[in-house]
């Protein structure tokens, strides 16, 4: 009689049971994570938008609605939801602006995609179709685009004012508008038959003292350095300005020398030697006419006597970044040997003046010819405001950079949502089987702009959009949400405009994003950080000592 054995299959564990996710459990696990993140943004979108008060471990508080700043500071432990992070990354390095719009789309499209697989579609059919309707949501944006014209200055001030139009300092968007306008065409410069706009030209201080309506805009740099010596003129007219980025002192020796003195009368030649050197070089300066002298480096004691005696004012110790500025606001050249200073060198600006700026001295170097490097002072009562208001110009510049780029408009409003989603639904009848429904998912999507803007408002959405979209099947393409008028108008007729590169790059973006999550069917845990070679070192070590501190795959959303 023959007798039969049940063999069972034991698994084999290739990592920790803990440590894995897989399948369509890790798939829903991403993109709920990546929604939470989403849902969090919401809130702060549009000029009605809330802001965020995030709180640190020691108890330090930040309140901001600027959408990197808010994903930056979180203390995110899911992948996916870290990934939004990248997609703020990403929209800011690129464009400055839209990164809440781009993270709020990204959830939505996660969102839809969430209901299509629990019907069945398979991930990789979605993406087919989010990658078509993406292409043609751009290809729509470009066919609505409006042309500008650089030399229209109150069209790039509106612009700019769209930006600071949902930030904190949105009450004071019409002066500084016009402040970061006139700091960008200061800086514009033509390279290769295109207007380059690099804000590293434009400085931003910040000081605290007075209020946000003293920020002001100086047509050179500001140096924060004290003038050397007391007997120095405080302030200097029709400056000439040498720069030098080597110390002003006697040169030391390449090699070890020993010096053998016999006598203390030798002792007062060799000072005396020195101090003829010193006096040379001084000497060689004022020759040239100039009357302002910016070191990179230190200079000699008896050098402060000197030139003051010559009534030259001197600072030291100033970064080469701003040397650079420097030469870029008054037209000088940088000098490493004294040896070759001329007065052709030499920087002018109209005045060169200490000023106490709160409980500062700092070095104002204004009224330059041409400056190609300005300087942005942002004032303000208190530490929160200033930092604000910082994040909020930086962006503002960005967008102003970016009508520079590409010389394209669209309007606000939630109208171009509105309009490439009415594009869209129209380009998925074209499409066969089911990436269909993920074309007319991505359309839905895209609705959420209007939507959450009129929610932000205290509007209510399922009024808002349908009459949007019967206004757009009529031919109106900008018509959109009037958040401050809680009604649809017509936002081009408003002058409410943003750079068609931006919202270009919000759908861009927040398409990548939802595509790399929705293509994650495993998420594993790693021995060692993953290297990313791309990214700057000090990028790089931030992200690893955070990770340090984070439980990988704990708290799933």
């Amino acid at each position: 009689m023959s007798t039969s054995r049940k063999i069972q299959a034991k698994p084999v564990l290739i990592v920790k049971e803990e440590s894995s996710d897989r399948g369509k459990n890790a798939q829903l696990n991403s993109i709920r994570a990546a929604r939470a993140i989403s849902e969090v943004m919401k809130s702060s979108l549009g000029p009605k938008g809330m802001d965020k008060m995030l709180v640190t471990n020691f108890g330090d508080v930040l309140i901001t609605n600027d959408g990197r700043t808010m994903l930056q500071e979180m203390d995110l432990q899911h992948p996916a939801a870290r990934m939004m992070v990248d997609v703020a990354k990403t929209i800011d390095n690129e464009v400055g602006d839209g990164t809440t719009s781009s993270v709020v789309l990204a959830g939505e499209l996660l969102g839809k995609a969430e209901q299509l697989i629990k019907k069945g579609v398979h991930p990789a059919v979605i993406v087919d179709g989010y990658e078509k309707a993406a292409e043609k949501a751009l290809e729509t944006l470009e066919k609505i685009a409006i042309p500008v014209s650089l030399r229209n200055i109150d069209e790039l001030k509106k612009i700019a004012a769209t930006s600071l139009s949902s930030k904190i300092i949105a009450n004071l968007k019409e002066p500084l508008s016009e402040i970061i306008v006139s700091a960008a065409l200061s800086v514009k410069k033509e390279i290769a038959g295109e207007n380059v706009v690099d804000l590293d030209d434009v400085m931003v201080e910040k000081r605290l003292g007075e209020s946000l309506e003293s920020t002001s805009l100086i047509s050179g740099v500001i140096i924060n350095k004290e003038i050397l010596h007391p007997a120095m003129p405080r302030r200097v007219e029709k400056a000439k300005i040498a720069l030098l980025d080597k110390a002003l002192d006697i040169e030391k020796a390449n090699f070890d020398s020993k010096l053998q003195i016999d006598s203390p009368e030798q002792i007062e030649d060799f000072i005396k030697q020195e101090d003829a050197v010193i006096g040379r070089l001084v000497d060689k300066i004022a020759t040239t006419g100039a009357n302002v002298l910016i070191l990179q480096e230190d200079l000699n004691k008896l050098a402060y006597y000197l030139l003051a005696e010559k009534g030259i004012l001197a600072v030291r110790r100033v970064q080469q970044t701003i040397l650079k500025k420097v030469a870029k606001a008054t037209g000088g050249h940088i000098i490493s040997n004294l040896d070759v200073l001329t007065e052709k060198d030499l920087g002018f600006a109209e005045v060169v003046e200490q000023r106490t700026i709160g409980d500062a001295k700092m070095l104002f170097i204004e009224d330059c010819k041409n400056p190609h490097s300005v300087a942005i002072l942002i004032r303000g009562a208190n530490k929160r405001v200033v930092d604000e208001a910082e994040r909020s110009i930086h962006d503002a510049l960005c967008v102003v950079r970016d009508v520079f780029r590409e010389q394209k408009i669209v309007a606000g409003g939630g109208a171009p949502e509105i309009e490439t989603a009415r594009a869209v639904r129209k380009f998925a009848l074209t499409l066969d089987g089911k990436e269909q429904l993920a074309a007319v998912s991505f359309a839905d999507a895209l609705e959420i702009v209007p939507a959450t803007l009129s929610e932000n408002a205290g509007l209510n959405s399922i009024d808002i959009l349908p009459e949007l979209r019967s206004i757009h099947e009529k031919g109106e393409v900008w018509a959109g949400v009037n958040v401050f008028e809680g009604k649809i108008q017509d936002m081009k007729a408003l002058e409410v405009f943003e750079p068609l590169s931006v919202k270009k790059q919000i759908i861009i973006s927040a398409t990548e994003a939802a595509v790399m999550i929705l293509k994650v069917d495993e998420l594993v845990s790693t021995k060692k950080p993953i290297r990313r070679e791309e990214e700057p070192k000090g990028e790089r070590a931030k992200e690893e000592k955070r990770r340090e501190r984070m439980q990988q795959f704990t708290s799933m959303m």
